[in-house]
């Protein structure tokens, strides 16, 4: 065959050539040959082939599928080569390259084991034949194990990263805080989450499952209780506890009680144990708005009865959403709420509350005989949606915060106190009554973890005390209780402090007598513990302790504590509420001028006042995981949530909830 740049050939232009109609001839140049014959020449390989009016197209279109198919086959090569010396370039110079392309079958086990964890997948997934036939396809070299194999290999990963958070915990400086979350199987057996949340020793926010153990249902308190302390034993953490929080315990009191009972006993609790016991900010919500639903259930009933009655049928529903268009009413789909939901209920009645007047139509028009609302029960239901706004908002609010912090709350729930007492003696009787049984639910489970939000508060650098002094001048109508609150959350600040203070006592007085100099050669050696680890002092030692006295006594302004300062300091300026403000971030930059505050800012921090509402089915275990023994079921939830945060932002599901 002759080549594309033959002399003998010579293109040409025949304007009276008939056109070439072929789409081939995109990818093909006709030229005529000096003997008058022509050719077809590939725009792609240059190759040449008959072009004669009698030999037809099909042999070009035939060379074409294997020409383009070798063009992208060797376009492909080099794109792969260009990544595979990129990769190699960004290696050090002692990596070898061929390393990263040898197939390794323990490591391939290690990443199966790991994908069954993150995923929640059963461990017989490897005899699926979808599954063996995509990893035969993906890497022929891969011996499949049997299932049996992959729960070892998963057990082994759950052994692995318990002693890495166990060394975690061990070397970490702040106090823990504790929830206890109830959970069911599908048959409903029940469950203990045991969670560990801290701030840990770079001041970032921390959340551990620890344990999750099945339960008795007899005398299920004393047998969580009990089982909590053996957990925390062999956690090595009994005596680094600041509180507990239950939020959906049937038995919270009781599990609480012999909690405290036996910390209390061994002197390992701060303020003897008087914060320990704390419910969560989406408990305390989701309690206090359950009372304002049944207190109004029986116009919420009316509501959802015409709702329901509107969407049963695609006729009617039709018709009423052509009179709203016709009424000028915005066009927003009717919600049918689901009573296990409030914010479901909230949603129901706000939608149904902008079609008043084309209920009232259909009321007019519709022979059923359906109760629809008055004009008074519509004024009615508009008082429970400002009610429930309320709590929504701050429900949206706490869900979209970055760092759930303890000092979040305080500022909220008082505005909340403070609107249900100012809706409490509203003249309108019906939202009077709704919002004394709120206020009176409200108060009843606010006044156990008041002391510790407002504490909490006062950590706040951008609020301090400041905080507190508002919102109890506002919340408490008789001034002098309203003082009398105030100075409790101080003098309960100062004590906590001075807890504190003495904790660290032996370092305080090491820093003070050797000058806090711990860079110089003086012959001192220290431990983490702040002790001195020899008795060699040398006369600077002293005269450096001398000069610390010193300043200490004969000034006219004796040295004041971190405390002092923190508080008669200006509070730290911020723009709004929402600026994003990173507390822990602030106390991290600021721990060297705080050192004992510091310390009780990262314990208090990290109580776990989440408001979160979590329905039961989101705490029921998935078909598989129901039919699972207990001990892999532990070691499967715990294990996806230690190496989850490596995978963080893939999607992974969580295998304990019920799909």
């Amino acid at each position: 065959m002759m080549e594309a740049n033959d002399s003998n050939t010579i293109a040409v232009h025949n304007p009276r050539a008939r056109k070439l109609r072929s789409l081939v001839w995109n990818d093909f140049t006709k030229e005529r040959k000096a003997d008058g014959s022509y050719v077809a020449i590939c725009n792609h390989c240059k190759k040449q082939l008959t072009a004669s009016s009698r030999s037809g197209t099909t042999h070009l279109k035939n060379h074409l599928v294997i020409c383009t198919s070798t063009k992208r086959i060797k376009r492909k090569k080099l794109v792969v080569r260009r990544l595979v010396l990129k990769s190699t370039d960004a290696k050090s110079e002692d990596a070898v390259s061929s390393e990263h392309s040898q197939f390794d079958q323990e490591s391939s086990r290690q990443d199966l084991a790991r994908m069954v964890i993150l995923h929640g997948y059963p461990f017989n997934i490897v005899h699926h034949v979808g599954f063996r036939t995509f990893i035969r396809n993906l890497q022929p070299m891969f011996k499949l194990v049997s299932a049996d194999v992959v729960k070892a290999d998963c057990m082994k990963i759950y052994e692995n990263e318990r002693l890495r958070l166990l060394e975690v915990l061990d070397k970490l400086h702040s106090r823990i805080n504790l929830t206890i979350d109830m959970w069911r199987s599908i048959e409903d057996a029940k469950y203990v989450c045991l969670t560990c949340h801290y701030v840990d020793n770079d001041w970032r926010l921390q959340k551990k499952i620890l344990n999750f153990f099945h339960v008795g249902s007899l005398e299920m308190g004393q047998e969580i209780s009990k089982t909590i302390l053996e957990k925390l034993l062999e956690w090595n953490i009994d005596g680094k506890l600041c509180t507990i929080v239950l939020d959906n315990c049937g038995t919270s009191d009781l599990v609480a009680s012999e909690l405290l009972g036996y910390l209390r006993m061994k002197g390992f609790l701060i303020s003897n144990g008087e914060m320990f016991y704390a419910r969560s900010g989406g408990q305390l919500l989701n309690i206090v708005v359950q009372t304002a639903l049944e207190s109004a259930c029986e116009i919420i009933s009316r509501i959802r009865a015409c709702v329901q009655y509107v969407k049963s049928s695609h006729e009617r529903l039709a018709r009423f959403q052509k009179d709203a268009e016709q009424m000028g009413i915005p066009q927003k789909q009717l919600v049918l709420d689901s009573p296990a939901s409030w914010p479901s209920t909230h949603l129901m009645l706000k939608t149904a509350c902008q079609y008043q007047e084309a209920f009232k139509h259909l009321a007019e028009c519709d022979i059923e005989s359906i109760d629809f609302p008055s004009p008074k029960d519509w004024d009615d239901v508009r008082a429970i949606i400002d009610c429930l706004e309320v709590f929504y908002d701050a429900m949206e609010k706490f869900s979209a915060t970055r760092i759930p912090t303890a000092s979040l709350y305080f500022n909220e729930m008082c505005g909340i106190h403070f609107l249900l007492k100012t809706r409490y003696k509203s003249p309108q009787p019906f939202i009077a009554s709704m919002a004394k049984e709120m206020l009176e639910k409200f108060e009843q489970y606010w006044e156990l973890n008041r002391m510790l939000m407002a504490i909490a508060s006062v950590l706040d650098p951008r609020y301090k005390m400041k905080s507190v002094e508002y919102f109890f001048t506002k919340v408490f109508d008789d001034t002098s209780e309203a003082k009398t609150r105030i100075d409790n959350v101080h003098d309960s600040f100062i004590n906590l402090y001075n807890e504190y203070i003495g904790q660290s006592a032996n370092s305080l007085k090491s820093q003070a007598f050797y000058g806090g100099n711990s860079g110089s050669s003086s012959g001192a050696e220290f431990g983490n513990d702040g002790e001195c680890k020899t008795s060699h002092i040398t006369l600077s030692d002293t005269q450096r302790g001398l000069d610390q006295y010193l300043k200490e006594t004969s000034s006219g302004h004796p040295a004041r504590s971190d405390l002092d300062m923190y508080l008669e300091e200006a509070v730290h300026p911020s723009n709004s509420p929402d600026d994003n403000f990173d507390i822990l971030a602030w106390w991290k930059y600021n721990a060297a001028k705080y050192p004992a505050l510091s310390m009780m800012a990262r314990d208090i921090l990290g109580i776990p006042i989440s408001v979160d509402l979590v329905d039961s089915d989101a705490r029921t275990l998935n078909q598989y995981l129901s039919s699972t023994d207990p001990v892999t079921i532990e070691c499967l939830i715990c294990a996806q949530d230690w190496i989850g945060n490596e995978t963080e932002g893939t999607g992974a599901s969580k295998c304990g909830r019920k799909d």
